[in-house]
């Protein structure tokens, strides 16, 4: 009997091209995909909560696939697939659910952090984990300008064009949390739903605004206007996490 499983996936985005398949192959959805075919000897769709970029990094991506039946247990698929998946993926936990879920209609809401690394040497072991910020950072300012995005707002200023346009670019920001440990700075995003590029580009803006590079009031007339009034700062993708997915 076909069931449906459901995936927790972390991984370490910095040597793929992104989540989602592509002609040359080198995703964390293909690698996925390919583990899955050799295990149960045929093709199967993975599909993914959501994309993410070319080295944006996972703690908690969420993913189903249908597969044919329930040969392996729960308990046994993750030993299965890390054992023929790169290092920097591994499926945390699986379990079997209603053919009525799915990986992305399904979501309710998820979780971006974003670190900056605000030393002035960046550790190695920081390296393509943080943003390396140079610039005087006043975490006062970091944490006002992060509170203008919470609420219902329409972020077309804050997103990018992926090849088509969203049927809708309001989208509802639930908190925004600024955590500051040394010299690493943490920005949590907790939204029911993110356009492409948001969350780089709201961090981008408020590095901008605490660095002092132009005012708080920008983030207003962004928002309002529905269109950045000058350029765009988009923060580099790897410092960017997806934390959770909630359903």
């Amino acid at each position: 009997m076909p069931a449906r499983l459901k995936l927790v996936v972390a991984y370490d985005g910095s040597a793929f091209a992104g989540w989602q398949s592509q002609s040359h192959q080198n995703t964390i959805q293909d690698s996925i995909e390919r583990a899955f075919s050799r295990v149960i000897g045929r093709s199967v769709g993975v599909q993914g909560a959501g994309r993410t970029d070319a080295g944006v990094h996972a703690l908690g991506q969420c993913a189903h696939v249908d597969l044919p039946n329930r040969r392996l247990s729960t308990a046994r698929w993750p030993t299965a697939l890390n054992a023929l998946l790169p290092p920097t993926i591994r499926i945390l936990r699986c379990r079997y659910v209603s053919q009525n879920f799915h990986a992305r209609y399904s979501a309710r809401g998820k979780i971006y952090r974003y670190r900056i690394w605000s030393g002035s040497i960046l550790p190695p072991f920081e390296f393509k984990r943080a943003w390396h910020v140079r610039a005087p950072i006043d975490f006062a300012l970091l944490r006002k300008s992060g509170d203008l995005f919470v609420g219902k707002h329409d972020f077309a200023a804050f997103a990018a064009n992926r090849g088509k346009r969203p049927e809708s670019t309001v989208r509802t920001i639930n908190a925004v949390r600024v955590r500051r440990q040394g010299a690493c700075l943490t920005v949590e995003f907790d939204g029911e739903g993110f356009l492409y590029k948001m969350a780089r580009l709201m961090t981008g803006t408020m590095v901008a605004c605490a660095a002092r590079k132009f005012e708080m009031e920008r983030i207003k007339q962004d928002l309002e206007s529905r269109r950045s009034l000058g350029s765009r700062i988009a923060a580099p993708a790897q410092g960017l996490f997806l934390v959770k997915v909630r359903y």
